[in-house]
C-alpha cells in the first residue's frame, strides 16, 4: 500500500506505510495534494517551532504571489470566521489573541474545572452504565466535552445540540481536498454558527455573564483589542479544537485498548496508570493525523530543498511511530513514561486547551473503569472517511 489518505485501507491503519515513508522517504512530495509529506519526529516537531513557516501567509503574500487561485466567492463566509481564529494567523495578530484567550485557560483555572468535568463524565457513565452500554461515543465522549467547553463559553442548555454538527461540518474543510459539498456544507455551518455567536455576544455585551464569551465580548467593545469578527473566530476555534481532539482520543483510545487486552487489563488493575495511559492513547493512534503549514521562505529538510510558497504535511501519525524517538513505538504501552508525542502539537500554535483536554480525558476514562470494570466491545468499529481527523463512527460497548 501507498500513501493515500482517500483510501478507507489507508485510513484504517497507515503505520505500515509511515514506516516506509521514515526508511526511505522522510520528505517527499505528494502530487495529488501538492504538499511535502514530513514522516520524522525530529523533523515535524523543529518546523512545528520554525518561524520560517506559517498555518497562513496571507500575512506576508496574495493568493497570486504564492501560486495559488483565490479563494471560490462562495467560501467568503468559512474564511472570514476561520483566519479570525488564532489557529490560522500568526503574529502579532496571533499573540494578541491568545493572550486574551489564555487567561481562561491558566493551570490554576483549568485545575478549577476538575470538580465540575468529573461531575459531568459521572452523569454521563451513569446513565449509560444503567442502560446496560451503547454507543461510546455519541452518548459518553461527544456529550462530555461539548458541555464543558458550552459551559465555559456560556452557551444556554438548550442550544448544545447545535454545537457538535457545526463543529463536525466545519471540520470537513479541513480534509484533503474536500468534496464541493463538503465545502458548502462547511461554509453553511460557519455562517450559521457565526451567526449565532454575534447574538449571542451582543447579548451578553448588555447583560454579562460569568462566561468566556462575556468576558470576550466586552473586550472588543473597548475596541482595538478583540474585534466581533475575531471573538467568533475564537470561539469557533474553541469549540472545534475543545471537543473533536478529546471525542477522537476517547473512541480511539478504547479501540486501542480492546485491541491490547492485557493493557486493559492492567489498566483496570491499576487505575494510576490512567495519566500515562492516555498520553499513550494519544501516541498510539493519534486523532490529528496531519497539520498543515506554509513555507514563507526557502528551508532545507532532511536534505530536500522545499521552496517558499509550497506546503508542508507533517504527518502526526507517523511521527509519533518514530523508533528513532520512542522505545518499541509499534507497542501500545499504558505505562510508557518517555513519551514525547505531539499530538498536541509544538511552537506558537501548541494546543491551548491541552490541560483541560487530560482532565476531561481522566475522568471519562476513570469513571468508565470505576463504574464499568468489565466493559467489553459489542461489534467491531469501522473507522470515519476523514485522514486529518481520523476517528471512529461508533463504538458499540456493553456493560
Amino acid at each position: 500500500m501507498r500513501f493515500d489518505p482517500w483510501n478507507p485501507e489507508f485510513v484504517a491503519h497507515p503505520y505500515d506505510v509511515y514506516d516506509e515513508l521514515r526508511r526511505q522517504r522522510p520528505v517527499s512530495f505528494f502530487e495529488p495534494t501538492g504538499q511535502w509529506l514530513v514522516a520524522r519526529h525530529a523533523d515535524v516537531n523543529a518546523l512545528l517551532r520554525d518561524r520560517r513557516l506559517g498555518r497562513s501567509y496571507l500575512h506576508v503574500a496574495t493568493h497570486a504571489e504564492f501560486g495559488r487561485p483565490d479563494d471560490p466567492e462562495f467560501q467568503d463566509p468559512f474564511w472570514r470566521v476561520v483566519r479570525a481564529g488564532m489557529l490560522d494567523v500568526e503574529p502579532p495578530v496571533h499573540t494578541r489573541l491568545r493572550r486574551l484567550v489564555s487567561k481562561a485557560f491558566t493551570p490554576r483555572m483549568v485545575e478549577a474545572l476538575r470538580p465540575k468535568v468529573a461531575e459531568i463524565a459521572g452523569g454521563l457513565v451513569d446513565r449509560f452504565v444503567e442502560r446496560g452500554g451503547g454507543d461510546l461515543i455519541s452518548e459518553v465522549a461527544e456529550p462530555l466535552p461539548v458541555t464543558v467547553i458550552a459551559e465555559m463559553l456560556g452557551v444556554p442548555e438548550a442550544d448544545r445540540h447545535l454545537l457538535r454538527p457545526w463543529s463536525a461540518d466545519i471540520c470537513g474543510m479541513y480534509e484533503l481536498n474536500p468534496s464541493v459539498e463538503a465545502q458548502h456544507t462547511a461554509v453553511r455551518a460557519a455562517e450559521e454558527f457565526s451567526a449565532y455567536l454575534v447574538e449571542l455576544a451582543r447579548a451578553r455585551r448588555a447583560n454579562p455573564g460569568d462566561d468566556l464569551i462575556s468576558a470576550l465580548a466586552l473586550v472588543a467593545e473597548e475596541g482595538d483589542k478583540l474585534t466581533e469578527e475575531e471573538l467568533v473566530g475564537t470561539c469557533v476555534l474553541l469549540l472545534n479544537a475543545g471537543h473533536e481532539a478529546t471525542v477522537n482520543v476517547t473512541g480511539n483510545g478504547w479501540w486501542s485498548l480492546f485491541r491490547n487486552p492485557g493493557e486493559l487489563e492492567r489498566l483496570r488493575a491499576d487505575h494510576g496508570l490512567l495519566p500515562t495511559a492516555i498520553e499513550e492513547m494519544m501516541r498510539w493512534d493519534t486523532p490529528l493525523q496531519m497539520f498543515e503549514r506554509w513555507v514563507l521562505e526557502d528551508i532545507t529538510v532532511g536534505g530536500v530543498d522545499i521552496p517558499r510558497g509550497t506546503e508542508v504535511a507533517l504527518l502526526f501519525g507517523s511521527a509519533n511511530r518514530d523508533p528513532e524517538v520512542f522505545a518499541d513505538p509499534d507497542r501500545f504501552d499504558v505505562g510508557r513514561v518517555d513519551n514525547p508525542h505531539i499530538s498536541f502539537g509544538a511552537g506558537i500554535h501548541f494546543c491551548l486547551g491541552a490541560p483541560l483536554a487530560r482532565i476531561e480525558l481522566i475522568e471519562s476514562f476513570g469513571a468508565l473503569l470505576r463504574r464499568a470494570p468489565k466493559l467489553e466491545l459489542a461489534t467491531e468499529p469501522g473507522w470515519g472517511p476523514g485522514y486529518v481527523i481520523r476517528g471512529l463512527t461508533a463504538l458499540d460497548v456493553r456493560v
